[in-house]
């Protein structure tokens, strides 16, 4: 019987020539510079003008408005049948801004009492006296009202923190302008009208601060609220010319450049071995400087003292009409302003955007942008931007604005020429050497954003990005 031999394995062969692992002992490894994953495109940074602010602080100076703001008031909830008002946020009505009698809110907050309601229910009809006022605390409502061919039209849409019924105050004979009826389930806060009217009665300073609301909604106003300069057009022969002047308002807001810091330590073994083929501080400082860019972009956005997100007037905000951004949301956030250079959303808000688009038939075009090619809507490009926050897993915002001192809009704020500057507006400061042979630098970016008129920017709210189910 003949037996065969089994075939020798790779490893019982006997190697012939050095192997590749060997080999490598020798061999020069080409390497990449060290690679982030955190790095984003920061269109925000790159698109926004930035003002040099030789001082430190910039100022805004405007002419004199009377239109007061429509802020959204705070809840707290302790649970599904306890909600309650912040009674300071009630500051947010245009009546009460600025009143500061804190315990007489909170009265005032403890006399509202909750009200759920259903989809579909109407909460006021139009034409109705006024005989309550109402806080919406959650939910979604629509109000429409009636044409002047008859039909009806929708005239907005409210949610969370939102308010009517204020408006009394201001009318002789007070009406419901528009009808308003709930798209979504909710609660809603009401206040009886008359409870408010024995308020200011029994309350001096609340009847004195109303009195001065009051006489300051009587002076005449242009279309955006500032006082109204006095001239004359169309005349003819010795007509008396109007006099005037244009009023500033007389404490006007002032930013402050804001900072993001960081001590970059390096062992000063490190830095004097291993500094061949790449320089090990140059690539810790890059690193680092990247990150810093990133903060920096993300406190533009949301920093509650100067982000865009925070600060945004209140009447510079809308809510979607259905929930997912469709194409006539866009065109609503596109007619707040002028001349909108920008919008600016999360990723997923864009995907959603387009998932509307397509429902209807509709391809949105794109234009380029320093080399790449940007979707756009109506002409204006739509930067991603990932730093706008995503509210309870399916809501967002997407921003419309106008940028630049001379168009009035938006700008970014910083001071080049900084000692020890290594970028403009940051920079780089040696600390010394510590016992441990650690040296330290200290980063530093100085930086800020600032609206110049209100309608320089505007938010759409409550964006629904969630996809549907298929």
């Amino acid at each position: 019987m003949t037996i065969e031999a089994e075939p020798e394995s790779p490893r019982e062969r006997q190697r012939l020539s050095l192997s590749t692992a060997g080999a490598r002992q020798l061999a020069t490894t080409t390497k990449s510079a060290p690679q982030m994953r955190g790095i984003s495109s920061r269109w925000l940074l790159r698109r926004l003008p930035w003002v040099q602010v030789s001082g430190g602080t910039y100022r805004v100076n405007r002419r004199l408005s009377l239109a007061v703001g429509r802020g959204r008031v705070g809840f707290v909830q302790a649970g599904a049948d306890d909600v309650r008002i912040i009674p300071e946020t009630l500051r947010e009505l245009p009546p009460l801004r600025g009143f500061d009698d804190d315990e007489l809110l909170a009265e005032l907050a403890g006399r509202f009492t909750p009200r759920d309601f259903r989809h579909g229910d109407i909460i006021v009809e139009e034409g109705r006296p006024i005989r309550e006022v109402y806080i919406l605390a959650h939910g979604r409502v629509e109000r429409t009202a009636t044409g002047k061919y008859g039909g009806r039209n929708t005239v907005g849409v409210l949610a969370d923190g939102d308010h009517l019924g204020d408006e009394a105050l201001l009318q002789s004979d007070p009406l419901w302008t528009a009808t308003v009826r709930a798209t979504t389930a909710g609660t809603i806060m009401a206040l009886p009208w008359s409870a408010f009217v024995s308020l200011v009665e029994r309350s001096d300073r609340l009847r004195t601060h109303i009195d001065r609301f009051l006489a300051n909604s009587s002076r005449k106003v242009n279309s955006k609220g500032e006082v109204e300069v006095e001239v004359a057009a169309g005349h003819e022969g010795e007509h008396e010319i109007p006099g005037t002047f244009v009023d500033y308002e007389l404490a006007p807001r002032e930013y402050e450049l804001s900072l993001t810091q960081t001590v970059l330590r390096v062992h000063s073994r490190v830095a004097d071995l291993y500094n061949d083929p790449m320089n090990q501080l140059e690539q810790q400082l890059r690193l680092t400087v990247e990150e810093i860019r990133e903060r920096q972009e993300s406190e533009l956005l949301n920093n509650r003292e100067f982000g865009l997100l925070s600060n945004a007037d209140y009447d510079q905000r809308i809510n979607t009409h259905s929930g997912p951004p469709t194409p006539d949301d866009m065109d609503d956030l596109l007619s707040m302003r002028r001349g909108t250079d920008l919008f600016l959303a999360h990723p997923k808000a864009i995907a959603a955007f387009f998932r509307e688009c397509t429902k209807r038939g509709i391809y949105p075009d794109a234009t380029e942008v320093d080399g790449h090619r940007i979707p756009a809507w109506r002409g204006v490009p739509i930067f991603p931007c990932g730093k706008i926050p995503i509210a309870d897993g399916h809501t967002s915002s997407i921003l419309a604005m106008r940028t630049g001192e001379d168009d009035q809009g938006v700008i970014g704020l910083h001071q080049a020429g900084i000692p020890d500057e290594y970028e403009p507006s940051l920079n780089v400061r040696f600390m010394g050497i510590d016992d441990t042979a650690v040296m330290r630098y200290l980063v530093t970016a100085y930086y800020s954003t600032a609206i110049l008129v209100q309608d320089a920017v505007g938010v759409l709210e409550n964006v629904d990005i969630a996809a549907p189910r298929s």
